[in-house]
């Protein structure tokens, strides 16, 4: 999606990347994405646990936040039944998405250096940033 909306992707950074959680920094055509997933409750704001959610997510466009963590739940599986149904996109649609994802994957935490998101520096000193 952020290939389709930003455009070329022109840089692609990991500053972490663990078992439980990874993040980086990307920077399209026309957009910085400072970016962090992670599967570990632990790593959720503490004012998003004290509502008793356990999922976060927000993107903050022009310094304007906009979370939109609930309603997402099912996405993935609904994309993948429309997939398995032949309504799903091809390869040469996914190809931007595919080839970003390979290089995070592929790519060596550079640790807090550059353009990172604001939940590493809470998370490094706990935690290797190296696989």
């Amino acid at each position: 999606m952020l290939g389709w909306v930003f455009g070329d992707i022109r840089s692609n950074v990991v500053n972490l990347h663990t078992h439980d959680r990874a993040a980086g920094y990307l920077e399209y055509d026309r957009a910085r994405v400072k970016w962090f997933l992670s599967i570990n409750y632990d790593t959720l704001p503490e004012a998003v646990k004290a509502r008793g959610l356990r999922t976060y997510r927000s993107i903050t466009l022009d310094g304007e936040e906009i979370e939109f963590s609930d309603g997402f739940t099912e996405l993935h599986t609904r994309s993948y039944e429309a997939i398995l149904r032949g309504e799903g996109y091809g390869v040469d649609a996914s190809r931007k998405a595919i080839e970003t994802v390979y290089g995070i994957r592929g790519a060596e935490p550079i640790g807090l250096e550059g353009n990172y998101h604001k939940f590493c520096e809470k998370e490094m000193h706990k935690h290797p940033f190296k696989r």
